[in-house]
């Protein structure tokens, strides 16, 4: 089969399903957009990158507003132009996965890999939908291949392509901020000089420097992203029981609040950047808020809790990662049915999960360390935060490999056993 051809079955086991998904969901998907599309509204209004006009925000991380912003304007906000737009995405990140298997496994490995990661269930549907984990899963599949080929080949420009595409996908999701001193100690174990090997934080750093600068200048802070309520709310003496009943970090929030909205109205300056985006949508008026005060009064809480319940905290751990790797969908609000999270995910992720492991053994050893390593950092990311389905699914794409490479393997001894004895 040609690369042309490869290719073009790629983008069909990837689009046709999503497809369907898109035409049965139209009526919801913008709907169920995520903050970054009323950022999007804004700036194409205003010129400002905020939840209100003339009011510059950081309290979310860009990639995904900028993406969103590109389709808008290019297309038109529509439930066919988002959709549609992320459905390509996908399928670029098939093709790169079926790259990844080709260069560094085998052709058949690339395509069975690619092919088993494009039809994850919950990612045929959740693709379609307004989340930013869209590009973490073509960004995560880039810095994997260059990682592994920069492993193998000396040239600078390779190291600088991965600090690059990290810098855009710290952009993307700020819990791989440390994820480029993975790549510098992976790339001097493969035999790298630890200046070269450095190369990928510092270009990460220069690619995030315009953003962060930016912050500076128009918010008041250095920051990636103002938000450090949400890592409050994942790090907080309510998080653990909310979440063992099916809650999410968001309730924390409504835990804290309920109460002293019973009694007097949270003060303006509590509003977070996007509750203020939606004050100014209803009642034309613009609230002060200090992006910068509350991120550091919500880093303090989580120092605060740290410190002061290490018992509590080792118990989010467990569960954090008791939900990252759970084959049933978790913490998951969305419009799919029940039975696709209960019962189609688990069927498709109990054997995946089987074979990866199955498939650990049979890679090179460059593959499996960097394979262990995303699945390490995916996991110390939910220590710190929180774990969740779709958290994980954006880099299943590795254990699809993995799986590919063990089904392979199988294949090729039981053709050996098979075959008949040299007489």
């Amino acid at each position: 089969m040609t690369r042309r051809r490869t290719y073009l079955v790629l983008a069909a086991a990837c689009a046709l399903p999503r497809l369907a998904v898109l035409l049965y969901e139209r009526g919801s998907i913008l709907g169920s957009m995520e903050k970054s599309d009323l950022i999007a509204r804004v700036f194409l209004k205003s010129g400002t990158f905020g939840y209100v006009p003339g009011e510059p925000s950081a309290y979310t991380q860009p990639m995904y507003g900028w993406f969103l912003i590109a389709v808008y304007w290019i297309l038109g906000r529509h439930w066919w132009s988002v959709g549609g737009v992320q459905i390509v995405v996908a399928c670029c990140t098939a093709i790169v996965v079926y790259e990844i298997g080709r260069r560094f496994l085998s052709r058949n490995i690339g395509l069975l890999g690619a092919l088993i990661a494009t039809l994850q269930p919950y990612l045929i549907w959740h693709d379609v939908h307004g989340n930013r984990e869209i590009l973490d899963q073509l960004l995560g599949a880039a810095m994997f291949g260059l990682a592994l080929y920069a492993a193998e080949n000396r040239s600078p420009w390779i190291v600088v392509a991965l600090g690059a595409v990290s810098g855009l996908a710290i952009l993307s999701n700020t819990r791989l901020v440390a994820l480029p001193i993975v790549f510098t100690i992976f790339l001097m174990w493969r035999g790298h000089k630890l200046a070269p090997a450095l190369l990928v934080p510092v270009l990460a750093g220069l690619v995030m420097s315009p953003w962060v600068i930016r912050n500076k200048v128009e918010v008041g802070c250095w920051a990636i992203t103002t938000d450090a309520r949400a890592l409050w709310k994942a790090n907080d003496i309510w998080t653990y029981p909310i979440l063992a009943h099916g809650g999410w970090i968001d309730n924390v929030a409504d835990q804290h609040d309920i109460a002293p909205r019973q009694v007097h109205p949270i003060p303006f300056k509590w509003y977070t950047a996007e509750e203020a985006g939606d004050y100014y949508a209803a009642h034309g008026v613009k609230i002060k808020i200090d992006e910068c005060m509350q991120m550091t009064h919500y880093e303090h809480l989580v120092e605060q809790f740290w410190e002061h319940h290490p018992g509590a905290k080792a118990k989010l751990m467990v569960q954090a990662t008791r939900m990252l790797w759970t084959p049933v969908v978790a913490a998951d609000n969305s419009s799919a049915s029940g039975v696709g999270k209960a019962i189609v995910e688990p069927i498709f992720v109990v054997p995946l999960y089987l074979l990866a492991l199955i498939g650990l053994f049979v890679v090179p050893p460059a593959f499996r360390v960097l394979a262990l390593a995303f699945a390490g950092y995916e996991t110390l990311a939910a220590w710190v935060f929180a774990g969740t389905t779709r958290y994980r699914v954006p880099w299943d794409f590795v254990l699809a490999l993995l799986a590919a490479a063990a089904i392979s393997a199988i294949g090729r001894s039981i053709a050996r056993r098979r075959s008949p004895p040299i007489q």
